[in-house]
């Protein structure tokens, strides 16, 4: 169900939401809500200007200590509460549920400005978020600005939740030892986290994020840009190890990845990390390139998710698809693939080298000096046919399509193999393999 209001006519903002949040009689409350006279919400009195002058006083509250106190996702949650209790027009209740917010989370910036919304109300009526009603320096506009475009992420992001039963496009299969996969919607400012489940992905939990600058598709270093593609967690690092500025603790990626190498980018420090004291969230581009997120939404990452395995997709704008319908289209890859496993089984490697692109390479080997290693391969199996387990696909489409499979190759009757990790790229109608590296 799609919505359209005004970015800006706060009241139409909270009315929408209600529809979707509420129970089935939100819509006839709303309807009250929008024929309430804006006297309507008068309930104490403090001055016209309290919306800024709040907003500045929350930005200069203590730390993260207060606001960990909150599990992942609850200050937003509790934050939607409010939203959805002045759609019903229950001004008392938005006003005392805002207020013991900011009590609680006092960093948490948009949280302030909704409360001083609320008290401005008994002077005058409010027509938009963070209606002030004063002039304002530029740095103050900006971070009015900054703040009605993280209200709205954080509104689409409710309105606008995945069908149910789909998965992002990027997630084709996943080994049953992967227990969780990531997904970004930098479009969304959403981070959405998977379970998987013996009967296939679950979403988990989604957390509003913050990305670079400048925006996303990096390709330099420092251009302020966060990058776009297939990564895995790399490592956890001890909070205690970095300065304040990244908050909770930090888990890089692997960024730039062998697609990103391939066509030539450059950069580092690309990680999920969270937000330094006195901060409680940022403005949807806001960060250096890296995916930041609430510290009490870190945390939850970190306990789940594992160093290695945990699957990043980093896109500008998800695309959600039911499970089968993500097998079908790599139906073509999965053919490949199996034909590899096939002929890399029959130990012939004059056709198993067609398999692989004439710009192979694998941490600095080209395809003829990882030759040598493929016909070492091809002897160790003495002729054993090749299994292929526990395998995870990935799928990366913009100007070009790539495959990143994992997998253990494992020959039949031995109790162990190799864990490997590939890189496929379609060539016309072909696919070809330009990474190849032992993982395991």
């Amino acid at each position: 169900m799609a919505f359209r209001f005004s970015r800006t006519a706060c009241v139409s903002c909270l009315i929408a939401l209600a529809q979707v949040l509420l129970p089935a009689e939100a819509a006839t409350r709303s309807k009250k809500a929008r024929s309430t006279p804006k006297s309507g919400l008068r309930a104490t009195a403090p001055a016209a200007a309290a919306g800024l002058a709040t907003v500045a006083a929350g930005a200069a509250a203590a730390g993260t200590a207060r606001s960990a106190a909150l599990g992942p996702g609850q200050a937003e949650a509790r934050l939607i509460e409010v939203y959805q209790a002045l759609a019903r027009g229950h001004s008392r209740q938005a006003l005392e549920k805002a207020e013991r917010l900011v009590r609680e989370v006092p960093d948490f910036q948009l949280a302030q400005l909704v409360y001083g919304d609320i008290l401005a109300t008994r002077q005058r009526p409010v027509r938009a978020l963070g209606d002030v009603g004063l002039p304002l320096n530029p740095a103050a506009a900006a971070t009015l600005a900054e703040l009605r475009a993280e209200s709205q992420r954080r509104i689409d992001a409710l309105l606008e939740r995945p069908p149910a039963g789909t998965v992002p496009a990027e997630i084709i299969a996943l080994a049953p030892r992967v227990r969780h996969a990531i997904a970004v919607d930098t479009s969304r400012s959403r981070l959405y986290l998977f379970e998987n489940r013996p009967g296939g992905l679950a979403l988990a939990a989604d957390y509003y994020i913050s990305v670079g600058r400048q925006g996303v598709d990096k390709s330099v270093e420092g251009d302020l840009r966060t990058p776009l593609g297939v990564y895995h967690v790399t490592s956890n690092l001890d909070p205690k190890s970095l300065s304040a500025f990244y908050g909770a603790g930090a888990l890089p990626i692997n960024y730039p990845n062998v697609l990103d190498t391939q066509r030539g980018k450059t950069g580092s420090g690309i990680w999920l990390h969270g937000t330094p004291p006195g901060q409680f969230s940022r403005a949807p581009q806001a960060t250096d390139g890296c995916v930041v997120l609430t510290n009490p939404d870190l945390l939850a990452l970190i306990r789940t998710v594992e160093v290695g395995t945990t699957p990043v997709v980093i896109s500008s704008r998800l695309r959600w698809v039911t499970p089968q319908a993500a097998r079908v289209e790599a139906k073509s890859f999965e053919v490949a693939l199996e034909s590899w496993r096939q002929v890399k089984s029959e130990g012939q490697l004059d056709k198993l080298l067609a398999f692989y692109s004439a710009d192979f390479n694998s941490l600095g080997r080209k395809l003829a000096d990882w030759t040598p290693q493929l016909r070492g391969e091809l002897q160790k199996a003495r002729g054993r046919a090749l299994e292929l387990k526990d395998v995870s696909m990935l799928r990366w489409s913009d100007t070009s399509d790539t495959m990143v499979v994992t997998f253990g190759e494992v020959p039949v009757g031995s109790r162990t193999g190799t864990v490997k990790r590939q890189y496929w790229q379609r060539q016309g109608q072909s696919w070809k393999i330009f990474f190849e590296a032992t993982i395991a």
